[in-house]
């Protein structure tokens, strides 16, 4: 691998547009070198920074918390604001079960989904208000 990489070399080795790591750059998320000429040039630090990013993305993440928790000596120094996002994750999980369990349910179900009992009782459930 070269020592320095072009923004058009980082991005392809990531599958990310440039205008991507642009826009990282601008949240601070990103610094790259910067040539005589304004060129930006990426070393092997900033490849890893890339896949930390990358990383919380996947872990869902926004970019300014990624910000925040990138900015820090040590992830934990911002426990509160992981924790958080473990709840919000935790919530996700659960609505992604609740949907999961009500499709499993009309593939087992016998009746039509109109005509299905469990159906008409969340139908009713709902049409009584707010949970």
């Amino acid at each position: 691998m070269k020592s320095t990489l072009t923004i058009g070399e980082l991005a392809g080795r990531f599958g990310l547009p440039t205008h991507v790591l642009r826009h990282w750059e601008s949240l601070g998320l990103l610094a790259p070198e910067r040539l005589a000429n304004g060129h930006r040039r990426y070393g092997p630090a900033d490849l890893r920074r890339v896949a930390l990013i990358r990383m919380g993305k996947e872990a869902g993440l926004g970019l300014r918390e990624l910000g925040v928790v990138l900015s820090a000596d040590d992830p934990k120094d911002h426990a509160d604001l992981l924790r958080e996002h473990v709840a919000r994750l935790e919530r996700r999980i659960a609505r992604a079960r609740e949907a999961q369990g009500m499709i499993e349910h009309m593939l087992a179900c016998p009746h039509r989904l109109d005509e299905c009992p469990h159906a008409a009782s969340e139908i009713a459930a709902r049409l009584a208000g707010p949970r």
